[in-house]
């Protein structure tokens, strides 16, 4: 089955949980110990982390990798991309699907893919927002693990702390826009493709300005374009989304009418991905609307798909 399969199965599963349509979740994080080493061919690097609770609790160790591509020899500091995986996926999912390695590769950043921890269903969550995803009630830490674990990156490779991005699909999206409200001074932009903000804009307050790209589909029957809900807790639409963002960085308050568009969705006719970028944001900060008309959940991924979402996060570094 392709990954993309397994994850549309997964979100008709949790959107049976939803009366406003169901999220799909990712992993939680863990505060990593390391052993990550310079490489002069492309390597993956194993890392060990604790998870992180909020009270003491046993330690369960997760490991990631870190992918170093051949360009890297340590004399420059190089951009760091995270991915956060959808609800009951993973890092190896999430990439088989995605298919960022190869671009890390190319483009000659540095790449983890953690894990999240596993629920009482036995599915991989992050703990993001009040909607989605810690189903359980755990109270896991993510926010904490995944800061750890950067930090884990950074203290073994020349890392470039102008910019850290993070990509999510789903849950790993309300997982990015976590980590932007709770770490606006460590991470440049984020990319959330089917995710979701928090529905009281007064729950985040960023430090500074984060560039945001939202990526959503019109027909997503598991995060509803327009917003709804997993078990009662809210969460807003793709444009109120952008728009809480664009109020966050100190954009103008609407997108200027989309002029470009964009072929992502292989299997869609055409470009048929509408592009709105909000106007008047603070300088080297932008926030951006994709709508993929008749896009859904867990969308065909283009040879471009990810080209263009990293053109858009290395043109946002930090300032």
């Amino acid at each position: 089955m392709h990954p993309r399969d397994v994850l549309v199965a997964t979100a008709i599963v949790l959107a049976g949980c939803s009366s406003g349509g169901g999220a799909q979740a990712t992993a939680a994080p863990t505060t990593p110990a390391t052993t990550a080493t310079t490489a002069t061919t492309a390597t993956t690097a194993k890392v060990v982390v604790p998870t992180v609770t909020p009270t003491v609790a046993p330690a369960v160790d997760r490991p990631f990798e870190v992918f170093v591509p051949t360009s890297y020899d340590g004399s420059a500091a190089v951009p760091l991309v995270v991915l956060l995986h959808g609800y009951t996926a993973s890092g190896l999912l999430q990439e088989a699907y995605f298919h960022l390695q190869p671009l890390a590769q190319e483009r000659g950043f540095l790449y983890v893919h953690p894990d999240g921890t596993i629920d009482s269903r036995g599915n991989q969550f992050w703990n993001a927002t009040d909607a989605c995803c810690d189903l359980g009630a755990t109270a896991v830490d993510d926010s904490a693990y995944l800061s750890t674990v950067i930090a884990q990156v950074e203290a073994k490779y020349q890392v470039d702390p102008q910019r850290i991005y993070l990509i999510g699909h789903s849950n790993g999206g309300f997982m990015s826009y976590r980590m932007a409200c709770d770490h606006a001074g460590t991470i440049a932009a984020i990319a959330s493709v089917a995710g979701a903000t928090f529905a009281d804009a007064s729950t985040c307050s960023p430090s500074e300005p984060v560039s945001v790209l939202q990526i959503h589909g019109t027909a997503d029957a598991v995060i509803d374009y327009d917003g709804g809900d997993i078990l009662g807790h809210a969460y807003p639409g793709a444009e109120s989304t952008a728009a809480t963002w664009a109020g966050y960085d100190g954009c103008g308050s609407a997108p200027a009418d989309a002029a470009t568009v964009l072929d992502l969705e292989p299997t869609i006719d055409g470009s048929e991905t509408s592009v709105a970028a909000f106007a008047d944001c603070a300088p080297g900060v932008g926030v951006e609307l994709w709508t993929i008309d008749g896009g859904v959940h867990s969308p065909a991924i283009s040879s471009t798909f990810f080209s263009n979402v990293v053109d858009f996060l290395f043109a946002h570094p930090k300032t």
